[in-house]
């Protein structure tokens, strides 16, 4: 008789007459057998695949790549549309726009004009902000109206001293006066050819910024201190200007330098400080131009010391008798009977008020091959508090 061959479970071939225990034991080990090549193969391709990451981060750090944004840029519409329309004229996208600022409630004006793309109308703003203008010490607010009110109580309110039994007469009541700011048109019309604005590489954006930025920071800050306030605002020195010992409200009270168009003394620096009021010293600056900086920086007390100190740190303004010095060269020289001299407390005394938004109309036309660039923005400044502001004036009276 011929022997038979049995197979295992595992698929394994067994010798006829083996137990089944010693069957099971084969199919087991077969078993076990596999279970380790397939974790053998799946750890050779985790290390494989790990490889291969780690190669992938390599180069992706040695080649600088920038980190993908979770989210795209709100504003990259904006900046597109509004290059496009600066540089071609193509309204198509600014149109489409949907605005979410509360402040913009549309997009198109019935003259034409464009509310300025968020990045370049932020770009203006921190420009005019670091130039020596009033604008660093004055108070400055945004309104949406034509012109802003100044409410201000500068009278008391009477008082008396009662007794038990007699009858209290009535006092003195306040009053309020109401000072109104104007806001004018301030205005920029740079131009540049359409070949320029063709060209791809140019930066039309920081250029148009720089050009606009540039006009109104001058014209703001000579407005701000000579202005007449015919369609510019009221400067503080076209007020009327009073010696300080017959000041009245509605005008600047002065402290004469004794000499005509010249300082005299470093006394009179210690005056003009303490004719201004106690509340308003600890929030107070001088004002001056660079010129008349450069005289008063000589002065020293009775012992020799300068009363001029540099700031210490970087960034920080020089000071005079301790307080704050901004040079603002639209502040007049030491000539005869000039206020070179301001100093107050300018937050309190001088408002400037005006529109968050910035126009611009783009004109191909009338100055062709230029293309023209009418930027408008609405500002007004004047005094808010006669009381703030006092003035060094180089008279003898």
């Amino acid at each position: 008789m011929s022997k038979t061959e049995t197979k295992s479970r595992a698929g394994a071939a067994v010798p006829d007459g083996l137990s089944p225990v010693d069957e099971v034991k084969t199919a087991m080990a077969g078993f076990m057998g596999e279970i380790n090549n397939f974790q053998k193969d799946v750890k050779m391709k985790m290390q494989q695949q790990e490889e291969r990451m780690s190669m992938l981060d390599k180069k992706s750090v040695s080649r600088g790549r920038p980190v993908l944004s979770a989210a795209a840029d709100a504003e990259a519409p904006h900046q597109k549309a509004f290059e496009s329309y600066v540089r071609c004229g193509d309204d198509d996208a600014l149109r489409g726009l949907d605005l979410e600022g509360k402040a913009m409630s549309t997009t198109v004006a019935a003259d034409g004009g464009y509310l300025v793309d968020p990045e370049t109308s932020a770009t203006i703003k921190s420009v005019l902000k670091s130039t020596a203008s009033l604008r660093q010490v004055a108070s400055v607010v945004n309104v949406e109206a034509t012109s802003y009110d100044v409410l201000i109580d500068h009278t008391d309110i009477g008082s008396g001293w009662a007794s038990e039994v007699a009858a209290t007469s009535e006092t003195g009541t306040p009053t309020l006066e109401r000072i109104s700011i104007p806001l004018h048109e301030l205005s920029a019309l740079p131009k540049a050819s359409q070949r320029l604005l063709d060209d791809s590489a140019f930066d039309i954006e920081g250029w148009l910024a720089g050009r606009i930025a540039d006009k109104f920071a001058r014209a703001e800050a000579s407005a701000f201190v000579s202005g007449d306030g015919i369609d510019k605002p009221t400067g503080f020195l076209t007020q009327t200007l009073v010696d300080d010992s017959a000041w009245a409200w509605g005008s600047l009270g002065y402290i004469p330098t004794g000499v005509d168009g010249d300082l005299g003394s470093a006394d009179r620096i210690v005056e003009v400080v303490y004719a201004l009021g106690a509340q308003y010293r600890a929030n107070a600056t001088f004002v001056m131009n660079s010129k008349t900086a450069g005289n008063v920086r000589k002065l020293k007390d009775a012992d020799g010391r300068f009363l001029w100190s540099d700031g210490l740190a970087a960034g920080e303004p020089a000071r005079l008798m301790g307080y704050p010095v901004l040079i603002a060269e639209d502040m007049p020289d030491t000539d005869s009977f000039g206020a070179a001299i301001a100093f107050g407390d300018f937050e309190a005394g001088y408002t400037i008020a005006e529109r968050p938004d910035l126009r611009i109309l783009r004109d191909p036309f009338s100055a062709k091959p230029n293309v023209l660039f009418y930027a408008t923005k609405r500002v007004g400044g004047d005094v808010s508090d006669f009381n703030a502001i006092k003035l060094l004036k180089f008279s003898i009276s």
